[in-house]
């Protein structure tokens, strides 16, 4: 899999703004730092993207069928053509097989 980023010798801010800048959610971060208790999780949504992709607004729990689990947050973009080399990720591919739906 090829980088999306380069972290090396870039500064925390820059990290961080890329992250936020990714328009599908497969960037993500975390600070070092404990966690603010007082942080507020929003209500997740789901947003069907014409000819694209599902987009998961929000924080969720993705299952994998071996029963390992992982959290995204932000925005998460999951395959609904059926040619993602990433599954269930959105690698857009949807592009490429010119996805109609």
């Amino acid at each position: 899999m090829r980088p999306w980023i380069t972290i090396g010798g870039a500064q925390t801010d820059e990290i961080i703004n890329q992250v936020v800048r990714c328009p599908s959610g497969a960037l993500s971060y975390y600070m070092n730092a404990s966690a603010d208790e007082s942080t507020v999780v929003e209500e997740a949504k789901v947003e069907v993207l014409s000819n694209g992709p599902l987009l998961v607004h929000g924080t969720i729990k993705v299952i994998d069928l071996d029963g390992s689990a992982e959290m995204k947050s932000k925005t998460t973009a999951f395959c609904r053509c059926g040619a993602s080399k990433n599954k269930p990720y959105c690698d857009g591919s949807h592009v490429k097989t010119k996805f109609k739906g």
